[in-house]
């Protein structure tokens, strides 16, 4: 494989073939010493939990994967409290020392071995100014720069040797690399930009071995910072042309391994070359991070951003500089895990390829679970498997099986006997420990690593028996079994998990010309594939075919979230797909209560009761990946229905993905979190969702509570009501405007009610013809949402203000009406607003122009009217307080002698009228919504009451209001005055029979008493109210309660004027000018009569 130089410089060559042998004998020495010796573990049981203490030492990737395939997890770091108790209990068994611990938040995601890689090397000798290797790349502008490569430094010289140069016109010097070895014994470097030289720093020893470096250069500031093994070694800044603004490394120069150019391409000097070996020299038009040059040191390219990719093919080598491909064994991972140390109960650290004990942690039940499955089993399947392969592919006993590191062939013969076995078996329905131990033999399929050389066709039949077994064992007949072990796998999302694996396993089969790797059987399918992003865009697309005839599943990246990623400077991915058809997957994960766990809890509008949520669909999962890291995007997808047993219920589908950090006991559950509904149709569902990982449908099943035919009544008992209401508060408010009804806090406030009700009408009615378009039926939404919001807003101030008249409240008119409006109005915005910005996705209902009742949204309208109405309430109930007992004080000081049957009706009376005139404009017979779920009668009830509201106002506010009444008549009146052309008898005008009952006080008008008794003149009436702020007093302005007597409360809310008086001031005008002196006179009595009377 070596060709092997026998001149005196050769002995580097042979020095870098013995090191890289040694290092492949001593990891295959450690991998069979880790996988042949026997483990004879300690179980120690506590209250809630088992764990087994295995002696023998193992790396910690190794202890992690053997407590996994024996579906427990590495211990976990006990908590404070609890340190010394379990430490004692180590103790009594004779446990002493170092064990491993698992990390809190996660397992450490990092390459479980260090890994073989064959790459061309490139082997200078001795100095000479002849041997150069030229990188046959065109460079562009280079703002920032990491070149990157694995050397071994040849300790025989102390001179000045450089690395690499890159050379343009301008500056020869333009972007250089160069070291030597101190008399400590470090290899020191210098990097050189723009002909700047930074200063010679130690960065790793000359000891003879591979290091790995990494230099890295940005035009901002002249950063720099040297990196070795995987740790920054030096950096600073400035590394730059002084006095001028810094300028990009130039495009288009020439780049020379292992000489110091001092012309451009050439004039190479022997004092300044380079000797030594070097492979993996990569070059990136940015910045690497820590994590990314760990990557790189661990033999994994980083894509973005690559300038130059290390390969013969893009060399120009000399003649006598030697070019061997070697197996190169890769570093391995440098970071530190967690060690728990038995005898002092303390914490520390170690690298994690050094061996230990360790524990494994289960718990009680799904440990006691585990050994019933054993002792229970028949061990047919294993001796059936074990039989066909002529050597023990699946131990007998799942407590006993080693941790084993298969290759490919191992592993694609034990997956072909398995697959054989299964299709073949006797029995269809598998036992719980053959399902457990196929699991098992799964894991350690998944963990296999593809070396590279390995037989490619080996590995895509590795998949296709991958997924042949999954669906095999994913059969409905197995469905009692997965049921019986799901608290060993923590939930049939486990085989899930497995496969994700093993799909990563097929990447590399993908080259130029097979971008696509596709696996299918039966209910199981994967795909891998690879995407350019060049610059047409268009969306990516997995695309399944169901057992439904014209029927297929999807799941896509949308063309603009490609786009958004080619801008992040990302152009070469790697998708991952997954699709799990109808099977007893789904019907595990329906059948458990604990996994059916939502974030948003399901609502029902009294019409279904809901009952339980089923997974309804397949289940499919896709993810992008960069250089071996998952990217984020959001994705569209569209499963079709699977409900042959929910033909004649109906379902509300909700999109939802398998969140596994949530209850990890459990093995995870379903969130709903950043996944919506786009379209639902009867046999399929569409969703979005702004992120990428496992989804599915799910479907509510609910119980219908009312028929269609009761639906269609309510609804078209909705639009009449609607209709009524509409119409009514229409003409209430033209009323309101035309008539010339006095201006006041009253009439304001009832005039923004019945607008704000008015427009919630009228979009509630045409809200049903809106919802086929998406846009127009969420603006319907957001306004119904503000309008309804503002209605109720406007009823809480008609509370407020009622509140006011029953207890003294010390703010102006100006102040408390600013107050109302801010209510009113500002109250629904601020709410609308912060909604839309908070749940702007899950808004609107999927089938009506509604607020999400499957939401928390709903909760932005029902938790402010819950509010609304209880307060309102309180107020009504104050009210009553105070008209009851004025009516009582009253009854007693008018008709003492009355009958007690005749006070308590009067009572009756004075407490049924104000709840029934209160009721309507409170926004109190929303009350009745609350009940609507319990009986159809009170979705009527809901319905008449409601949709009838604004008929009720007109009735009461309008109609039967003293104030329009007397509004209109004075209209009449001043027309009727102003159609006099006759004045000989305006006495006769004068003389009506209509009672002229002033509004403040009960008594006869100062203009009627005026003219009927001009000598005796009552006293004056003063409304007494107690002093303060809170004093009880009677409410001004509302008609009388108790007639025909006078009114203790008044309950429509407006003054009536002197409409008498007025037209007396009009005919003295017009028909009696001598009059008008009299008028003045009286008109000044009165207003000195009344200036001692309060409202």
């Amino acid at each position: 494989m070596f060709r092997r130089d026998l001149r005196p410089d050769s002995w580097f060559f042979s020095f870098l073939v013995g090191s890289l042998s040694r290092s492949l004998f001593a990891f295959a020495a450690l991998a069979k010493n880790q996988t042949s010796k026997g483990f004879a573990p300690v179980t120690i049981e506590t209250s809630r939990h088992m764990y087994e203490y295995v002696a023998t030492a193992l790396d910690w990737w190794h202890a992690d994967r053997y407590c996994e395939q024996h579906f427990a997890q590495l211990l976990v770091e006990p908590q404070g409290n609890e340190q010394a108790s379990f430490s004692k209990l180590l103790h009594s068994h004779h446990i002493r020392g170092s064990v491993w611990l698992n990390e809190r938040d996660g397992v450490l995601h990092k390459p479980k071995r260090r890994r073989n890689h064959i790459v061309p090397v490139l082997v200078f000798g001795h100095k000479t100014d002849t041997k150069y290797v030229k990188v046959l790349s065109d460079f562009p502008a280079l703002p920032a720069v990491t070149a990157c490569a694995h050397l071994q430094w040849d300790t025989r010289t102390q001179e000045i040797a450089t690395v690499f140069s890159y050379a343009v016109p301008a500056f020869i010097n333009e972007f250089q690399l160069r070291g030597f070895v101190d008399e400590e014994g470090f290899v020191r470097f210098a990097l050189i930009v723009h002909e700047h030289h930074s200063p010679y720093l130690p960065v790793f020893r000359a000891d003879g071995q591979w290091h790995h470096f990494c230099v890295t250069w940005q035009q901002e500031n002249g950063t720099w910072a040297i990196y070795a093994d995987g740790k920054r070694r030096a950096s600073a800044s400035g590394l730059c042309a002084l006095g001028s603004a810094p300028q990009a490394i130039y495009g288009q120069g020439t780049f020379i391994i292992g000489q110091d150019q001092d012309s451009l391409g050439g004039s190479f000097k022997e004092k300044e070359s380079f000797s030594g070996n070097i492979t993996d020299l990569h070059i990136w038009q940015k910045v690497l991070s820590v994590e990314q040059i760990e990557k790189v040191r661990s033999c994994w390219v980083v894509e973005q951003d690559l300038v130059f990719r290390w390969s013969s093919n893009t060399l120009e080598v000399e003649s006598t500089v030697q070019e061997v491909t070697a197996q190169f064994l890769c570093p391995g991972p440098v970071e530190e895990c967690r060690v728990f140390e038995v005898g002092s109960s303390g914490f520390s650290y170690a690298s994690c390829l050094q061996t230990l004990p360790f524990i494994c942690l289960y718990r009680k039940d799904a440990y006691w679970q585990l050994k019933k499955a054993h002792l229970e089993s028949s061990h047919s399947l294993v001796g059936r498997v074990n039989m066909l392969a002529e050597r023990t592919v699946i131990p007998e006993s799942i407590f006993t099986s080693d941790v084993q590191d298969m290759n490919l062939s191992v592993a694609l013969g034990a997956l072909d006997v398995l697959a054989t076995v299964l299709k073949e078996r006797e029995t269809s329905v598998l036992e719980s420990s053959d399902l457990l131990s196929v699991l098992q033999l799964l894991k350690q399929v998944s963990d296999v690593e593809v070396q590279e050389g390995e037989e490619l066709k080996m590995l895509e039949q590795l998949g296709q028996y991958y997924v042949e077994v999954t669906e095999l064992i994913l059969e409905e007949q197995n469905i009692e079994t997965w049921s019986s072990v799901s608290q060993v796998i923590r939930g049939p999302m486990a085989v899930v998990e497995l496969c994700d694996k093993m799909v990563s396993l097929l990447a590399p089969l993908l080259t130029a010309g097979r971008t696509k790797i596709m696996v299918q059987h039966g209910n199981v399918g994967m795909e891998v594939r690879k995407l350019e992003l060049g610059k047409q865009l268009t969306s990516e697309a997995y695309l399944v075919q169901t057992s439904e005839k014209d029927s297929h599943d999807l799941i896509e990246v949308p063309a603009e979230e490609m786009q958004r990623l080619k801008a992040r400077g990302l152009h070469k991915l790697v998708v991952k797909n997954m699709w799990f058809g109808y099977s007893s997957l789904q019907r595990c994960l329906s059948g458990t209560d604990n996994t059916v766990v939502f974030q948003d809890t399901p609502a029902s509008d009294g019409g279904q009761k809901y009952l339980s949520t089923v997974v309804g669909t397949a289940v499919i999962s896709t993810a992008l990946l960069s250089d071996y890291q998952e990217i984020s995007t959001s994705v569209r997808y569209h499963l079709q229905h699977h409900v042959q047993d929910l033909s004649n219920t109906p379902v509300g589908p909700i999109c939802a993905f398998w969140n596994f950090s949530l209850s990890p006991d459990a093995g995870g559950m379903w969130s709903t979190s950043g996944c919506s509904v786009v379209t639902s149709l009867p046999d399929s569902t569409a969703c979005f969702c702004n992120h990428t990982t496992n989804f599915a449908v799910l479907l509510q099943v609910y119980n219908m509570q009312r028929t269609t035919k009761e639906e269609l009544t309510l609804q078209t008992l909705t639009f009449i009501g609607c209709g009524v209401s509409f119409c009514a508060l229409i003409v209430t408010f033209i009323l309101f405007l035309a008539v010339g009804v006095p201006k006041s806090e009253r009439t304001t406030v009832h005039k923004n009610l019945i607008f704000a009700l008015a427009a919630a009408e009228a979009l509630l009615m045409f809200s049903e013809l809106a919802k086929t378009n998406q846009v127009v039926c969420f603006m319907i939404t957001a306004f119904l949402h503000l309008f309804f919001m503002a209605a109720f807003s406007w009823m809480l101030v008609e509370g407020l203000l009622l509140w006011s008249k029953v207890v003294a409240v010390n703010m102006s008119e100006d102040k408390r009406m600013k107050f109302y409006y801010v209510t009113g109005w500002g109250f629904p915005v601020v709410i609308v607003a912060v909604t839309l910005a908070t749940s702007f996705d899950k808004y609107v209902a999927d089938t009506h122009c509604w607020l999400n009742i499957q939401t928390n949204v709903i909760w932005a309208f029902v938790g402010p009217v819950l509010f609304i109405l209880a307060v309102n309430t309180f107020v009504l109930f104050r009210v009553v307080m105070v008209t009851v007992s004025s009516a009582r004080r009253r009854s007693k000081m008018l008709t003492p002698n009355s009958s007690l049957e005749n006070q308590i009706g009067i009572q009756i009376w004075a407490t049924a009228k104000p709840i029934l005139v209160l009721l309507p404009v409170l926004g109190l017979t929303w009350v009745c919504g609350v009940l609507v779920h319990l009986s159809v009668i009170w979705a009527y009830v809901f319905i008449v009451l409601n949709s009838l509201q604004g008929l009720y106002i007109f009735l009461v506010y309008a109609v039967y209001n003293s104030e329009v009444r007397n509004a209109i008549q004075r209209m009449k009146d001043k027309k009727k005055a102003l159609s006099f052309t006759n004045c000989s008898h305006p006495i006769n005008y004068l003389s009506s029979p209509r009672n002229t009952t002033s509004w403040e006080t009960g008594r006869p008008s100062v203009a009627e008493s005026a003219l009927s008794s001009p000598v005796q003149k009552d006293p004056p009436v003063k409304n007494i109210t107690n002093k303060g702020n809170f004093g009880a007093k009677i409410p001004m302005g509302i008609s009388s309660i108790m007639s025909p007597e006078r009114p203790a409360v008044e309950l429509t809310a407006f003054k009536s004027s002197v409409s008498k008086q007025g037209m007396l001031r009009l005919f003295s005008r017009r028909c009696h000018p001598e009059a008008l002196q009299l008028s003045s006179l009286q008109w000044t009595h009165e207003q000195g009569r009344n200036s001692g009377i309060q409202e």
